[in-house]
């Protein structure tokens, strides 16, 4: 059977090609695609050529095999209808509509491993989130907010909006955000952020750093860094107090730069944590499955409705259109969706 899938063909070129669907073998599920949705951070950097060519797709992911060398097909989050099982014990799955961690493709034969089956009812567009959900639940676990603790997001694109969301629903005394862009800084705020300041100005950084260390008061608590940005993360370091945390979720890939581990971050004991969403924390993993994480993504899909942020819908075949617009931050898109 074949398929229409968007291939990276090289740095900034992405095209339609047919490829071929396998025959199916017991744990496997042949997957109609309704929508798909490109990843602001990860795509965008592989869309640039910012990742070496031998570094794998993601291991954890049985639909991303090989690596970064071209042509390659990448992608995450693919909502669609299960249209047949390999296998008669899974036969529940056929007419179940399912997230499925797979690259833009109008069908596919999916490890079942790699499907959720989303609750009766819940919009596409909705689900699409599941992945992105999942990453920002997972920073804020890693995170481990406090009552009364001041957080700073460094970052308000789809993940950083996201955990800024769940971060408002904590009792902490500040919670703040840092985005260029002016309508990032207006959605962060109406989801739940005290205060938005643009990261570029350094006049409105050098007046938080002020109010944060004025008179007692220790600097930032916390710090969530999903910019993308190595200078937001030197950023983070300078407004984080005394033994504060900060939680990287960035990929930086091949951008260049120096993380300043001077001064304010030696001296105030400031603690690094790596957030990444295929692993938990060991201190986490004992009692948070993968399974426990993507359920608790779920609700939180349906106390925000994040499909609000999707700025702008294309066909497959305007791949190269897609991409351009989803990494043009002058462009004013937050996410972009291909429509099967």
């Amino acid at each position: 059977m074949r398929a229409h899938a968007i291939f990276h063909l090289a740095p900034h070129t992405v095209a339609v090609r047919e490829t071929e669907t396998p025959e199916l073998v017991p744990g496997e599920l042949l997957v109609e695609a309704h929508c798909s949705a490109i990843s602001p951070g990860t795509e965008a950097l592989i869309f640039g050529g910012g990742l070496p060519e031998s570094a794998p797709l993601d291991e954890a992911l049985s639909g991303l095999g090989g690596d970064f060398r071209y042509p390659f097909k990448y992608g995450y989050a693919l909502v669609g209808e299960v249209k047949q099982a390999g296998s008669r014990d899974d036969r529940d799955w056929i007419g179940r509509q399912v997230f499925a961690f797979h690259p833009h493709q109008t069908r596919a034969v999916v490890d079942k491993r790699d499907c959720y089956r989303l609750p009766e009812g819940m919009p596409a567009e909705r689900a699409l989130f599941l992945a992105n959900m999942e990453t920002a639940v997972g920073l804020v676990l890693d995170a481990a907010p406090l009552a009364g603790e001041r957080a700073m997001v460094f970052g308000q694109g789809v993940v950083g909006l996201l955990a800024t969301a769940v971060l408002s629903r904590f009792p902490l005394a500040e919670l703040i955000t840092a985005d260029p862009v002016p309508e990032r800084r207006e959605l962060s705020q109406k989801l739940g952020a005290a205060l938005a300041v643009d990261p570029a100005k350094g006049r409105e950084l050098a007046v938080l750093e002020d109010c944060l260390f004025h008179n007692a008061h220790n600097g930032l608590d916390l710090a969530i860094e999903v910019s993308g940005r190595i200078e937001a993360l030197n950023q983070a370091i300078r407004l984080t107090g005394f033994d504060g945390r900060i939680v990287v979720g960035s990929w930086y890939g091949r951008s260049t730069g120096l993380v300043d581990l001077g001064g304010p971050f030696h001296r105030r004991r400031i603690r690094l944590i790596s957030s990444q969403t295929s692993t938990l924390s060991p201190t986490l993993s004992g009692r948070w499955t993968k399974e426990r994480r993507l359920k608790l993504a779920l609700e939180w899909l349906d106390r925000i409705e994040p499909e609000k942020l999707i700025t702008h819908r294309f066909a497959p075949y305007a791949c190269q259109e897609a991409f351009e617009l989803a990494v043009d931050k002058r462009a004013g898109a937050l996410q972009v969706i291909f429509e099967y």
